[in-house]
């Protein structure tokens, strides 16, 4: 059986983009065309799905990190701000994009939240962990068509 561990990420997150871009539960806020994704960047993201592609990721992330919260996915999608003539530093990224995803990956019933002793956060479901699976199974067997 394959699962999100046996296939490459970049495949797997763009595919399962398309597939919550065509669920009706999934749509992308009204201000996602005009923010930022953190404070380190200096521009919106140019992709019009942009939003899918990191609801995708996030879904990956909880999968395979799980339970993790936002303020840790705010870590992973940081990154170095230019601060002119002074040194550069790291920068988390957005929280609010972070919440929402995951908000609206829990009204989906692909994740939800746990207390394991200290660990609190977010975790996949079996039926998330199905959706992924799926995904992983297709992108699978396109690349072995492919070779």
């Amino acid at each position: 059986m394959v699962t999100v561990y046996d296939v490459d990420p970049n495949a797997l997150i763009d595919k399962a983009a398309k597939e919550l871009e065509s669920k009706p539960t999934f749509k992308a806020p009204e201000w996602t065309p005009f923010v930022k994704t953190g404070t380190h960047k200096q521009r919106p993201p140019i992709e019009k799905n942009w939003w899918f592609v990191r609801t995708a990721a996030i879904l990956r992330t909880v999968y395979t990190k799980g339970p993790i919260g936002v303020n840790a996915l705010r870590i992973k999608y940081g990154g170095v701000k230019d601060m002119g003539y002074k040194p550069e530093r790291f920068k988390k990224g957005s929280g609010s994009v972070a919440r929402k995803a995951l908000q609206q990956l829990e009204k989906a019933g692909f994740i939800k939240q746990v207390q394991q002793g200290v660990n609190k956060g977010r975790v996949a479901t079996p039926e998330g962990k199905k959706f992924l699976d799926g995904i992983a199974a297709s992108v699978s067997k396109e690349k072995k068509v492919q070779a």
